[in-house]
């Protein structure tokens, strides 16, 4: 089997896990220990506003212990852009910010960025970053619209948000192809205009027989699904298990 993406493991759930209970366990970083033993090669945060899961201090403690792996693994911290994760953003100088839009209230993100966001601000905020040298993804829905409105504001990338291919996997092998064919568009689009492809939401070990396909494919974000997952197999055989399924 060739390489596949790059698998990225979102590691909240771990902290929401532990924020249920209030203490240290389950360790975050222990959890990114397995995570990185067991092959990923990147690992994702988010963290939100409310501190529901991912924590500063998380991110911190994160980034300490992945500094010896950094040629091997990457950092990826993702979320809005309100001022205290982009300073955040800034301090920890991950490998890659993704930035994601946030409805209030939600529960996980539910969309990609609309097409006609102002661009000026965002421009801005994304040749900051890169000047400090980390590479900044946008989350998009894939649509060609959304790919040329992220190609403009000089991103090195975008995160095709697939929860739409999941539901649409779950419902029939016709539906899901025709979804797939949606993403296929986009992520042709993205490459030409000279953008690297990620992923993420809702993949799971059915639905990555197929998106793992998916033309010029750098990066998968998977965290609820693989913790999921790592409950009945544990947290090293569910990240092996994933890093199987992104291969092609």
């Amino acid at each position: 089997m060739a390489d596949g993406p790059r698998l990225s493991v979102n590691v909240n759930k771990v902290a929401t896990l532990r924020n249920s209970r209030g203490g240290a366990l389950p360790s975050v970083v222990d959890a990114v220990r397995v995570c990185v033993n067991a092959g990923a090669r990147g690992i994702t945060v988010h963290p939100r506003a409310d501190q529901r899961h991912i924590t500063p201090f998380d991110v911190t403690a994160i980034n300490r212990f992945l500094a010896p792996h950094r040629r091997e693994i990457e950092f990826n911290i993702e979320g809005d852009p309100r001022s205290d994760l982009i300073e955040m953003v800034r301090e920890m100088r991950p490998h890659q910010c993704t930035l994601v839009p946030v409805r209030p209230g939600e529960i996980t993100s539910q969309a990609g960025w609309p097409p006609d966001t102002p661009a000026k601000e965002l421009g801005a905020l994304v040749a900051d970053l890169q000047q400090r040298g980390i590479r900044v993804s946008m989350f998009i829905d894939p649509e060609p619209a959304a790919v040329k409105w992220a190609a403009s504001l000089g991103a090195q990338r975008i995160e095709l948000y697939t929860e739409p291919f999941a539901h649409a996997f779950k419902e029939s092998e016709a539906a899901a192809d025709e979804s797939f064919r949606g993403y296929v568009e986009a992520a042709n689009l993205a490459h030409a205009l000279g953008l690297g492809i990620n992923a993420g939401h809702d993949l799971d070990l059915d639905n990555l027989v197929l998106f793992r396909t998916l033309p010029h494919l750098d990066e998968v974000s998977i965290g609820h699904a693989l913790i999921s997952h790592a409950l009945y197999v544990g947290l090293d055989r569910a990240v092996r298990d994933y890093l199987a399924a992104c291969a092609v």
